[in-house]
């Protein structure tokens, strides 16, 4: 019974990782690209959401996602884990201000959280 509680906890485990990365990499690619700067200020954190903006620049987001991996490596399920971005119009963005995002980011992203977190869970137990 204990291997298989530690196998178990292990794959919730790995399935929180994966979810979030999955999650959070969607948001940061339907987010709206001028510069870069709204891209680039994403900020992934475990156990409290980050406060202030970063200067960072990353139109194609792929910094950022890399962060988000970072970041979420030593992930357990029952963790909590924040992607904020604290700029002044990231409101007005998710609002649907900009053309290349009517909808928003996040807004979409929890629509798509399921069968997000469907694939992942179909994924990990494929792997046995």
């Amino acid at each position: 019974v204990r291997r298989w509680s530690d196998k178990t906890q292990k794959k919730m485990d790995k399935a929180v990782r994966k979810i979030a990365l999955d999650v959070f990499s969607n948001v940061i690619l339907l987010s709206p690209v001028d510069t870069g700067r709204f891209r680039g200020n994403w900020q992934p954190a475990v156990g409290r959401a980050m406060a202030g903006t970063i200067e960072a620049v990353d139109p194609s987001g792929a910094t950022v996602t890399a962060k988000v991996q970072t970041t979420t490596q030593g992930v357990k399920a029952g963790d909590v884990i924040f992607m904020v971005n604290n700029l002044p119009y990231a409101q007005r963005l998710e609002d649907g201000w900009s053309r290349q995002a009517p909808s928003g980011m996040v807004a979409l992203t929890v629509q798509r959280f399921q069968p997000i977190a469907d694939a992942v869970i179909a994924q990990i137990a494929a792997e046995g």
